[in-house]
């Protein structure tokens, strides 16, 4: 049995989970989310908490359904932490010249290269950019959707991977980059 899987899930003030037809959706005062449970899993909804536990009758062979036993506990976790709390990211750019923008989802990129870059962003994530002067420019997302806002930010530092010479790059807030010495430092 999963050890994540075996853990109850508490429902927050304000969260509601209703289950339908194997789709479990949580709705809460920042969004809606739902998701597709495997049949080998059943979901208890009861007195303020979901469990999660193994339909012995399945015919799914048992490592696989210890392993959705604790993937869709985890999933459903983040649905109700997202919708409860929201999920925030981010991303600093590091290097001579880069700049960020954005006008409502429609972010413009400025990285080095000969053309600008734009991406826009899904309505469900809230952007923010902030340009201050002898500082980093700085991208704020927000979502309640965690596994999305994943997929941006990978996608965002895809345009820009921080590189371990110089250190530039699209970066978390926060995160070391490990440097390498170069060639220079070499013995001969």
């Amino acid at each position: 049995m999963s050890r994540i899987g075996k853990l109850p899930i508490s429902i927050p003030a304000g969260v509601t989970v209703t289950q339908n037809a194997g789709v479990v959706s949580v709705k809460g005062p920042k969004g809606e989310l739902s998701q597709k449970v495997d049949p080998s899993i059943i979901v208890n909804i009861t007195d303020g908490h979901i469990v999660f536990e193994i339909d012995e009758n399945n015919p799914v062979n048992y490592k696989q359904k210890q392993a959705f036993h604790g993937l869709y506990r985890a999933l459903v976790n983040n649905m109700v932490v997202g919708v409860s709390e929201g999920y925030k990211k981010v991303l600093e750019l590091v290097g001579v010249g880069y700049r960020v923008s954005n006008q409502g989802n429609l972010i413009e990129f400025s990285l080095g290269y000969t053309h600008p870059i734009f991406i826009q962003l899904p309505a469900e994530v809230k952007v923010e950019t902030k340009s201050e002067r002898n500082q980093n420019p700085i991208i704020i997302l927000e979502s309640c959707d965690k596994a999305l806002l994943g997929l941006i930010c990978a996608k965002i530092r895809s345009f820009r991977m921080p590189e371990p010479y110089k250190g530039k790059g699209i970066l978390f807030q926060g995160e070391v980059i490990r440097r390498k010495s170069g060639k220079s430092a070499s013995a001969k």
